[in-house]
């Protein structure tokens, strides 16, 4: 178990729902805040943003290496510079949306690119850090996070085994001891058929630590299939509206939507209860409600047994339905009135 901001996150708790800023913002500090009471009144538990500048990540290069490939469907042809410039957010936003954020009781924490952004963030008090899935290979970046106390959450999209048991032992080496590791397919958008959920588990065995999903398909249905998987922290990307477009927005959820994963996240995870086969609490009463071999009219002492007069019925209470071809043809030793149970002392 980890704790962020007072709140546990692990397999006895419901799961921690981050909700991604990233570039949705589309450029306006206005926008950006919007989004912040958005994800506060759909019941999340955290927004994370990222803290990058163009100049922090790559640099104005328009050679062939510099360009998103052609083929992307969001981000063809793109430098990545241009990109970056697109998508960041500004340093100077993040204390005002830090502050919206804590205002509206979520837990505020970013995903730092480089030493001067865990040197902002640390000013600014966050109280977790996250380590991008492209950043695994960083070590150097992880150690520095590490080094802060605070817990630690790294997103495992394209990286090895290897590489995973690397980033998470530099994690420990350098005094972490609160780490989560999360399942992610770092396209964007991701399809569902890449997301090889069927891995959380192994990914929980390999670290031994908690486990989550930084996700990026389309609507629900990966993030509450993790939850079943073991998932104790979903992390989505959440627009106002994907039809404002943005650079983030097409595989983004939308407000109402972020609210239904709160919801149906915890449902999922109260869902899994115990490995045991057996009747359930709640289902004492409709025990009472089995079929069983009734009496099913008034019958006097001698008579035969026939399905004239024994039918498999409900209540429960009698003999059970596949006792019937012992009893027919038996004779009743009392009489006996119309509903009652059939019991082997009746015949």
């Amino acid at each position: 178990m980890i704790t962020i901001a007072g709140r546990p996150i692990g397999p006895g708790h419901p799961p921690y729902v981050v909700a991604e800023l990233s570039g949705n913002h589309n450029g306006s500090l206005d926008r950006a805040l919007a989004i912040v009471d958005a994800v506060a009144d759909a019941g999340a538990h955290a927004l994370k943003l990222q803290t990058y500048t163009p100049d922090t990540l790559t640099i104005d290069c328009d050679a062939p290496a510099f360009r998103v490939g052609d083929g992307h469907e969001l981000w063809g042809g793109e430098t990545l510079y241009q990109l970056y410039q697109r998508a960041h957010t500004p340093w100077e936003w993040h204390e005002p949306i830090f502050e919206r954020a804590r205002e509206r009781g979520l837990a505020a924490f970013s995903a730092p690119f480089d030493p001067t952004a865990v040197e902002l963030l640390e000013k600014l008090g966050v109280p977790a850090y996250k380590i991008a899935s492209s950043e695994i290979v960083d070590l150097p970046l992880i150690r520095l996070t590490a080094g802060t106390g605070k817990p630690l959450i790294i997103s495992t999209g394209m990286a090895t085994a290897g590489e995973v048991e690397a980033a998470v032992s530099a994690a420990r080496e350098a005094g972490c001891t609160q780490l989560a590791v999360l399942s992610c397919t770092a396209s964007y958008p991701a399809a569902p058929s890449e997301s090889n959920l069927r891995s959380l588990p192994l990914l929980g065995a390999l670290t031994g630590e908690v486990t989550g999903l930084s996700d990026h398909t389309p609507g629900l249905g990966a993030a509450l299939a993790a939850v079943a998987l073991g998932a104790c922290l979903i992390e989505k990307h959440v627009t106002l509206s994907r039809a404002d477009g943005g650079v983030d927005a097409a595989f983004s959820l939308e407000p109402a939507e972020l609210a239904a994963l709160v919801v149906e996240s915890e449902r999922a995870w109260q869902s899994l209860g115990e490995a045991v086969i057996g009747p359930r609490p709640s289902e004492r009463e409709g025990l009472r409600f089995r079929r069983s071999l009734h009496v099913v009219r008034d019958v006097l002492a001698g008579e035969e047994v026939t399905p004239g007069n024994v039918r498999s019925i409900r209540p429960a209470g009698g003999l059970p339905p596949d006792a019937a071809i012992e009893v027919m043809g038996r004779r009743f030793t009392r009489d006996v009135p119309f509903g009652a149970p059939l019991t082997w002392d009746l015949i």
